[in-house]
């Protein structure tokens, strides 16, 4: 019989890498990852991602595709939804009830997250309106990704076309000068947003959205998924009115 695991008898170095390797993995789409990846990822040595990872495997948290790749073993996986959920609810918290920007909220998550009871996490589900996604649109485990859009990268999208915000994708959070602008500019999950400009020699989009032009290089504009036109507002969330801050 497998190993059950509790994330929240983890270390924080455990939870940071499968949580690394999730962000790699996508939502579930099966994808794959190298040790050297997510040393580079986490700034840490290979020698060092290796060792961790070589712990993951023998707990059954982690195999390996080939000699090199490694990917979330169905245990694995079922860990890393469960604290990436616990990470998103407190960035819900933190974002729209606290009122700490994207990238602070997700630095002060990660020191908090493992201290969660069940029963706070319960009452945080219930008090921020059980929120599928975490502040940036991502789904919060693999079996809510698998009946969401998948959206478009916000670069594909030609000039001239009206799209809204979807998400910011997971690569995308670990860039804290990238979540500080969009969010600066308000390009959160829900806007609509006018491609004005697309440029291939440039490198680069310049949008029209809800605080006026924004202009953002193709690179990290891939890292920003929409849907076109109009998306129905029931994809977003948004915490109970009573919840969030008055003044």
């Amino acid at each position: 019989m497998p190993r059950r695991h509790d994330p929240r008898d983890l270390s924080t170095a455990t939870q940071e890498y499968l949580l690394a390797l999730r962000v790699t993995a996508g939502a579930g789409d099966g994808t794959r990852a190298t040790a050297a990846q997510i040393a580079r990822h986490l700034g840490v040595t290979t020698q060092a991602a290796s060792e961790m990872f070589r712990r993951l495997v023998a707990d059954g948290l982690v195999d390996h595709a080939d000699d090199r790749e490694l990917r979330l073993t169905s245990a694995g996986r079922a860990v890393a939804d469960a604290i990436f959920r616990r990470h998103a609810l407190l960035e819900w918290l933190l974002t729209s009830v606290i009122g700490l920007g994207w990238a602070e909220s997700d630095e002060e998550a990660m020191r908090l997250q493992g201290a969660i009871s069940p029963r706070v996490e319960a009452r945080l589900d219930e008090l921020l309106g059980h929120p599928e996604t975490c502040p940036h649109g991502n789904p919060i485990d693999a079996a809510i990704a698998k009946r969401r859009p998948e959206g478009v990268r916000l670069s594909e999208i030609e000039a001239g076309s009206r799209a809204t915000v979807y998400r910011i994708t997971e690569e995308a959070e670990e860039d804290a000068g990238l979540l500080s602008y969009l969010e600066a500019r308000a390009l959160k999950p829900g806007a609509p947003i006018t491609i004005l400009a697309r440029s291939e020699s440039l490198d680069s989009l310049t949008l029209d959205g809800p605080l006026g032009r924004a202009t953002l290089g193709l690179r990290p504009a891939a890292l920003v998924r929409v849907l076109p036109g109009d998306a129905d507002p029931v994809l977003f969330h948004h915490v109970p009115a009573g919840v969030t801050p008055t003044g």
